[in-house]
């Protein structure tokens, strides 16, 4: 399953995966992404959110990519993921490389509370001490 919401007075979109995901879950979250983002403005920020995921369909990275690519031509300004297990990244650091641009801060924590905090930091900066995997 795949949730999108956003807020735009936050100038927020979180992206939740649970479960186990389909192509057809992934590709409805594209399009709703891309709904989504009609009405914003550069500069906002995404919340990924990984604690629930199971597993996800191989078929489901192309629309994956499609998301990030939306995400990049909207002028994302980061990118926050909690994803708990490495071990179920499902490619997104690679996917990564290839659909954002070097000027969005990507970072991964281990739990929902650092990510909040991270959120909350003026500027999206990340806190001293926390773990964060990428950069």
């Amino acid at each position: 399953m795949y949730s999108v919401e956003a807020d735009k007075s936050k100038r927020l979109v979180v992206i939740s995966a649970a479960g186990r995901v389909t192509k057809e879950e992934a590709k409805q979250a594209a399009q709703r992404v891309r709904d989504i983002l009609k009405d914003f403005a550069p500069g906002f920020r995404v919340l990924a959110d990984f604690r629930w995921l199971q597993s996800m369909d191989t078929a489901a990275a192309r629309h994956l990519a499609e998301i990030m690519d939306a995400l990049t031509e909207k002028k994302v300004e980061s990118v926050i993921r909690v994803m708990p297990d490495p071990h179920k990244d499902i490619g997104l650091n690679i996917l990564s490389q290839f659909h954002y641009g070097p000027e969005i801060q990507i970072t991964t924590f281990d739990t929902l509370a650092d990510a909040l905090q991270s959120l909350v930091k003026e500027g999206g900066e990340t806190s001293e001490g926390m773990a964060t995997r990428d950069q």
